[in-house]
């Protein structure tokens, strides 16, 4: 059966070469627009290397804080090292928290007597080399006992490697970071720009730095945020419930001198953390749930009616087809079931021109796609197959194809079936 569908398509094909041309790049077209969108979402959401476990992230990047001397008013930002540690890389629920600067900073880096390149710096704890899964190809991580010490050290990126050293095999040596003495402790994969909380040029333990010390608001607020790796998406509950008993608990210590930390519902899983903008707002999931379908289907609703005229039209061709077929009992779910079939065949092969345009366009326009809201660096989002491709980007191609031939072709493969076996037979419509 499933042969005679294609074999009847490629007939099709063939006897109308134009109006299919002008089918399949319709719907490919359309197909193409739709993956465009999904994937914009899917590289904020889908796990990839060095955060392949996005699905089990749950994440704290700012908050905000009030004081009784202050009204209604409040300061909003990332948190200190202190109130990170104490509300969040205290708790036991999760597997690991990991805590680090909000975002790079661009950074000058040299060596001796050589003139200085600018990189993106990112601070952290020995813990986000647990949390995050970086592919070293030389040295490792910083480990706890280093970055206790505060020594200066550092990780850094193969590009950053090359342009210093000239290879990538310089886990020991040492350079000048923002002219201070740092030594190489490993060097990773190159990381894109679209691994907002892992991204990074070169990363130190921020006890090197001092940066624990930088803060305000006695010591609350900071330029840290957290990232917490839950053992499995069924503890995300009791995380945030652990969450918010250390909150409290926290909040009664600092109430005695006025203050008051706000989480506003976090921490936020990956999909929330992606839309958050400002940390006095929550961001409003179902609403830009709503607004994806809103574009999907304004962007299957006009392709479909257009399709349709086109699949009414080959219709109109077969009548005296659709009634010998009746004739020698066919019954009409039998007719509608064949030419939706038939349909479904086209529009696969659509589809997979419009997937393959989709993918293409995402590497050639990936500054433009990928474009961040809000970002640190100048360094323009790179994409790869790995970032691109998922099971789930296959699916929805799948489900879209399936969903817009049911739209182009059902009707006209329903009124088809409706007509009379002598009408069909004489060649006529109704």
């Amino acid at each position: 059966m499933i042969k005679q569908y294609f074999a009847q398509a490629w007939a099709q094909l063939r006897q109308q070469p134009m109006m299919s041309a002008v089918s399949i790049a319709g719907t490919a077209l359309a197909i193409f627009l739709i993956m465009l969108v999904v994937m914009m979402q899917q590289v904020k959401v889908a796990p990839f290397a060095p955060e392949s476990n996005r699905d089990r992230f749950l994440h704290v990047k700012a908050m905000s804080i009030s004081n009784s001397n202050w009204g209604d008013g409040t300061s909003n930002g990332p948190m200190s090292v202190q109130t990170a540690r104490e509300c969040f890389q205290s708790l036991k629920t999760p597997e690991a928290v990991t805590i680090y600067t909000i975002f790079p900073v661009s950074t000058p880096v040299s060596l001796p007597g050589k003139p200085a390149v600018s990189v993106d710096l990112r601070q952290t704890d020995d813990i986000f080399w647990r949390v995050f899964d970086f592919s070293f190809i030389n040295g490792k991580p910083y480990d706890k006992a280093v970055f206790d010490a505060g020594q200066p050290v550092a990780v850094l990126t193969e590009s950053v490697a090359r342009s210093l050293f000239g290879t990538t095999d310089v886990a020991g040596r040492e350079f000048l970071l923002s002219h201070a003495p740092y030594r190489v402790a490993g060097v990773v994969k190159d990381v894109s720009t679209l691994a907002d909380c892992a991204y990074g040029q070169v990363w130190v333990p921020y006890t090197s730095t001092g940066m624990d010390n930088e803060t305000w608001n006695d010591r609350h607020m900071g330029m840290m945020s957290c990232t917490m790796l839950a053992r499995s998406r069924d503890d995300f509950p009791a995380i945030r419930q652990e969450a918010e008993r250390r909150k409290s608990e926290y909040n009664t210590l600092i109430g005695e001198n006025g203050w008051k930390l706000i989480y506003r519902n976090r921490p936020y899983d990956q999909e929330k953390n992606a839309i958050a903008f400002g940390a006095n707002i929550e961001p409003d999931v179902n609403a830009a749930r709503r607004q994806r379908i809103i574009i999907f289907v304004i962007l299957l609703i006009v392709p479909a009616i257009n399709l349709s005229s086109m699949t009414q039209s080959r219709l109109r061709q077969r009548v005296s087809e659709i009634g010998v077929r009746r004739a020698f009992g066919s019954t009409r779910m039998e007719l509608i079931g064949q030419i939706v079939a038939e349909n479904l065949v086209m529009t696969l092969l659509a589809g997979v021109v419009g997937l393959l345009l989709s993918v293409a366009f995402a590497y050639v326009g990936n500054t433009l796609l990928f474009a961040q809201e809000f970002s640190q660096t100048l360094n323009p989002p790179e994409v790869d197959a790995s970032i691109l491709l998922h099971a789930s980007t296959f699916g929805w191609a799948l489900l879209f194809c399936f969903v817009l031939n049911l739209m182009s072709s059902g009707f006209p493969a329903w009124k088809a079936s409706r007509i009379g076996i002598v009408n069909a037979l004489g060649g006529r419509l109704h």
